[in-house]
């Protein structure tokens, strides 16, 4: 296992990493980049072991119900490139044993490459979306035939690839980058039924950076995304050479799918883990300032945080149902239930801003006007705002601004919007959990008691 130190030095390998158009060559020389490179990194100690052959636990399969559960409290905490490496192991984990009948010659390959991965403690982002080009048209029928990432040369070790994949999170942060098909293939588009892992700096790989980061501000006005952010990359793959050892599938179309479907099992759980968490949060928030506000006994008020209440204890339940009717691979790795989990990301995700803004309506305009934490360093301006911040002797003008700045930075800045839209579209975007929900969903059940309530044959 790697220790933090560690991994820091092993990502000054050559890689291409772009922040605001300028190549970077120490991650740590950049503050919006060296806050998450730190995070990954202090995960990387805390779970450190010196054994020779330690293997870090969080890289596991959860191998009953209870291990399921159990693992919900550390995805919340840990960071999300650990999260992403442990979603991206189980998923080739899941796509080798559904490719074990169709495509044999891939499983040794997939199972080699998972074996090594966590031997040698590397972290793995997972490169799905495509560029698209123009939606209306299948990537074989693109004016630009590079819209989605496809291979351009075949040889005898290896192929060339060429293309681009958005909204990858962490991709500066990774060792390697796992590289799928964004949907399903027809005959015809087989140089796009290419999957593979591709170390970082490969040569011809490019990785953009766009982040929250709250860049040049004082930290403490930002007292979440100034330690938690992460940034997102396009990854441009520049006719890029995948040695034949490390490519899991190529031009197979009716399997180009595996991956992607492979990965929602596992992916869906860190994203509905994080929204109960948060939907909790925002109720702390709301109770918080209505208190120091004076206004906890309103009734409008009170109104307002039972209904985030009530959506915060739906999302958690909806989470509970997802766990307690898990189901297991025929390997004996156990995943959410799909229904309940996209039940509940969709619920979370369709009314997340209806409870940003009964916080909003329950905190008042200075979520985006309270005075800077360096205005409070001003010893002249500090007791006008300690008298005008203030709402009694027990509510500090200080304490107050506190929470305005925490409101502000995670629901009505950078942070708050990046959340709003990724919680849309993460694991697929509404659309995608309806399709789930359409599909798993009891109807025939449904329609029987309706036809019995109507006193209809067929009851």
């Amino acid at each position: 296992m790697l220790t933090g130190q560690q991994y820091k030095d092993s990502l000054k390998d050559g890689r291409k990493v772009y922040f605001q158009g300028e190549l970077i060559e120490d991650l740590e020389t950049v503050p919006a980049l060296a806050a998450p490179l730190n995070e990954v990194a202090s995960g990387y100690d805390k779970y450190f072991n010196a054994d020779p052959d330690a293997i870090n636990p969080v890289t596991m399969a959860p191998m009953s119900a209870a291990d399921l559960r159990d693992r919900i409290p550390v995805i919340t905490e840990m960071d999300l490139l650990t999260n992403t490496t442990y979603q991206s192991l189980m998923t080739l984990s899941v796509a080798a044993a559904r490719l074990e009948a169709h495509v044999p010659e891939v499983v040794p390959r997939i199972r080699a490459y998972v074996e090594q991965a966590r031997k040698d403690d590397i972290r793995i982002t997972e490169c799905i979306t495509d560029a698209k080009g123009n939606r209306s048209l299948a990537p074989s029928k693109q004016e630009d035939p590079d819209s989605y990432v496809r291979v351009v040369e075949r040889r005898p070790d290896g192929v060339v690839i060429r293309g681009a994949k958005l909204h990858i999170s962490a991709a500066a942060f990774g060792h390697d980058l796992m590289v799928m098909p964004t949907k399903a293939m027809k005959p015809g588009e087989e140089d796009y039924s290419i999957a593979a892992c591709i170390p970082a700096n490969s040569p011809g790989v490019h990785m953009t950076n766009t982040t929250y980061h709250p860049t040049g501000r004082d930290p403490r006005d930002f007292p979440v995304s100034s330690h938690r952010s992460i940034p997102d990359s396009m990854v441009i793959f520049d006719d890029v050479f995948v040695p034949a050892e490390r490519i899991f599938l190529d031009g197979q179309t009716a399997h180009a799918a595996v991956f992607a479907h492979s990965l929602g099992l596992w992916e869906r759980l860190g994203g509905v883990s994080f929204m109960v968490e948060q939907a909790d949060e925002l109720v702390g928030l709301a109770s918080l300032i209505a208190e120091a506000n004076g206004t906890a006994k309103i009734s409008h008020v009170r109104e307002k945080i039972d209904e985030m209440m009530i959506h915060a204890t739906l999302l958690r339940a909806g989470l509970e149902a997802a766990l307690a009717h898990a189901n297991s691979t025929p390997e004996g790795y156990f995943y959410p239930d799909d229904m309940y989990t996209n039940v509940t990301k969709y619920q979370g995700a369709s009314q997340f801003n209806t409870m940003v803004k009964h916080l909003h309506d329950i905190a008042g305009g200075a979520v985006v006007t309270a005075p800077s934490m360096l205005d409070f360093d001003n010893p002249e301006l500090r007791p006008y705002l300690e008298k005008y911040m203030s709402t009694g002797s027990t509510v500090s003008g200080e304490y107050r601004t506190k929470l305005f700045h925490a409101i502000r930075d995670t629901t009505a800045d950078s942070f708050g919007g990046w959340h709003f839209v990724t919680n849309l579209q993460s694991g697929g975007g509404l659309f995608a959990q309806r399709l789930v929900t359409r599909k798993n969903y009891d109807l025939e059940r449904a329609r029987a008691l309706a036809l019995k309530a109507a006193g209809l044959s067929g009851a």
